[in-house]
């Protein structure tokens, strides 16, 4: 009860630290829907891309992934704020182990990802141009967009944890951020179909966890039928498993306070 009790306080204190941080809210949520706007509308009048039907509605699923991954990435980052203004190692000089502590930092990282997320998904919904087929019905549609960036935020959270706690530095934190998840962007099926990459391209597709978050997105808001994507089971399968192990290392890690 007491663990409880410590990791809800962490989570409270981290998501009233955001909130009085509106430059942070504002552009992790204004930024995707900026990028709808421009790259959808521009791609959609001005290139025609081929075989991607309503390339606005197919690119909305991306933006809601890339809000959820900005939104962690930001999070993950209070970790050397508080190490470096020395709030952290009072945190854990207390009787809570490490693992509760790193819990509840990154859980209030999640939480903040899912908000945003569906903050997104909300300002698209209500746009005329964009155009969700809701296959699941709406709610059926909008409680497995919800879960899938529940699951994706668990992850990314996780993993901004566990490279947090092995970077000395917010700079070098940042760098190998971007290294490691704009390319798990780009290569997730979020801005085209994976179906038109070359072979070598669709494998990468296949290991990188965030296709299967954009895949279970396009299922719910975009496609008419499940052909020619992974199919919910396998994507609630996959996201399940990699969010709950990368998100139980990153919270067991063993934490240096050295700068």
């Amino acid at each position: 009860m007491r663990e409880l009790d410590a990791i809800t306080a962490l989570l409270v204190r981290d998501l009233r630290s955001f909130f009085r941080s509106r430059s942070q809210l504002y552009s992790s949520v204004f930024f995707p829907l900026m990028l709808l706007a421009i790259l959808g509308v521009g791609v959609d009048d001005g290139l025609d891309p081929r075989n991607i039907a309503d390339y606005v509605t197919f690119l909305t699923p991306g933006m809601i992934v890339m809000t959820a991954l900005f939104s962690s990435t930001f999070s993950s980052a209070t970790y050397y704020q508080d190490r470096d203004s020395g709030i952290l190692r009072v945190l854990f000089a207390s009787p809570h182990s490490q693992r509760v502590i790193l819990l509840g930092k990154t859980l209030s990282s999640a939480v903040i990802g899912v908000a945003q997320a569906l903050i997104v998904l909300g300002v698209a919904a209500a746009i005329p141009s964009i155009n969700f087929h809701w296959q699941y019905g709406v709610l059926g549609s909008v409680a497995l967009t919800a879960l899938a960036v529940i699951l994706l935020n668990l992850f990314l959270s996780g993993l901004g944890q566990m490279l947090a706690s092995r970077i000395r530095s917010m700079q070098g934190f940042h760098l190998v951020m971007n290294l490691v998840l704009f390319p798990f962007l780009f290569f997730s099926g979020a801005f085209f179909p994976l179906d038109e990459l070359p072979i070598w391209l669709k494998l990468l597709g296949r290991i990188n966890p965030l296709s299967y978050g954009v895949d279970l997105m396009h299922l719910s808001l975009y496609a008419e039928s499940s052909d020619g994507y992974f199919g919910v089971p396998v994507d609630l399968a996959v996201l399940t498993l990699v969010a709950v192990a990368v998100f139980y290392a990153g919270t067991s890690r063993s934490t240096s306070l050295e700068r």
